[in-house]
């Protein structure tokens, strides 16, 4: 089956965008419809996020959503298998670019959009820098293989693997080094610590307050909107009050700057995740049964 999905994905960068975005349309429709679980995951995170609307519009939120996840997952087909011209085509930075042609480290806050893929390789195909990041692999060691040559693909990049640790990651912060960072999921809960996110306590890591003082580096933010033409990656002003000598301050500052941009493009957000799985003093979970 994975073989048929990559073979696929191989294809479908021939495509014209406006065809391969109508495909998208019709995967998001389906899976809003067949995938039942995951369906309840969004829905329940924004019922817990944005409580003041109506279930109706939760619903439209979370189907238009799923409609967007599968469009970028698609995307992939051609940022990792599309001419170099054509992808550069298609990918618009904008903002604060300066902030990232210093010459000097910096951490990259980038959060979960659904665009996430087409911002990393936006910044390695465009940008003369050295980028690293931190690699999860995929379960599918055909998948696995997948990715990596897709997020390898351009530029001078390394990436690290979660065992890795600090030390390593710090040293190439202080070389120079971009460090393209994701710290918005629930991950693993010894790194984590319980801040506010849309004022429900969210298990967040602590890395981006971390890896910025360790590092002696600035926060740079980068969001990544997907548009009808393909992806508006936009840099933000580098943080000039992070990191501060409390962590816990700092990471639920992150999480707070965080909602602005949610609530610019809500339906782009990775809500497909389970933001809320683990919680605080054995509470019981927000999420229905079966979802686990």
């Amino acid at each position: 089956m994975n073989a048929v999905v990559l073979g696929l994905m191989r294809v479908l960068h021939f495509l014209p965008l406006p065809l391969l975005r109508g495909l998208g349309w019709v995967l998001g429709k389906v899976l809003w419809l067949t995938a039942s679980k995951r369906r309840k995951v969004v829905l329940t995170n924004l019922a817990l996020c944005f409580p003041q609307a109506s279930a109706k519009d939760q619903r439209r939120m979370g189907m238009a959503h799923m409609v967007l996840f599968a469009q970028a997952w698609l995307d992939r087909a051609w940022l990792w298998h599309g001419s170099p011209g054509l992808v550069a085509s298609r990918l618009h930075m904008v903002g604060e670019v300066q902030a990232l042609q210093q010459g000097k480290g910096a951490v990259i806050f980038a959060p979960h959009f659904v665009g996430l893929d087409a911002g990393w390789t936006a910044l390695c195909l465009l940008m003369q820098r050295r980028f690293t990041t931190i690699y999860t692999p995929q379960r599918s060691e055909a998948i696995d293989k997948w990715v990596l040559q897709g997020r390898e693909r351009f530029g001078q990049l390394r990436l690290f693997r979660r065992e890795d640790g600090f030390k390593a990651i710090v040293s190439t912060l202080r070389q120079g080094d971009l460090l393209y960072l994701l710290p918005d999921m629930n991950f693993r809960l010894e790194e984590s610590i319980f801040v506010p996110f849309y004022g429900v306590p969210a298990a967040t890591v602590t890395t981006l307050s971390r890896l910025s003082r360790l590092g002696q580096v600035p926060v740079v933010p980068v969001t990544t909107r997907l548009t009808a033409n393909g992806y508006e990656v936009q840099v933000h002003a580098a943080w000039t009050d992070y990191p501060t000598d409390d962590v816990q301050a700092d990471t639920a500052l992150m999480n707070q700057r965080l909602q602005t941009w949610i609530d610019s493009m809500p339906p782009q957000y990775y809500w497909v995740h389970k933001r809320f799985k683990s919680r605080p003093n054995d509470e019981a979970s927000l999420y229905p049964p079966g979802t686990d």
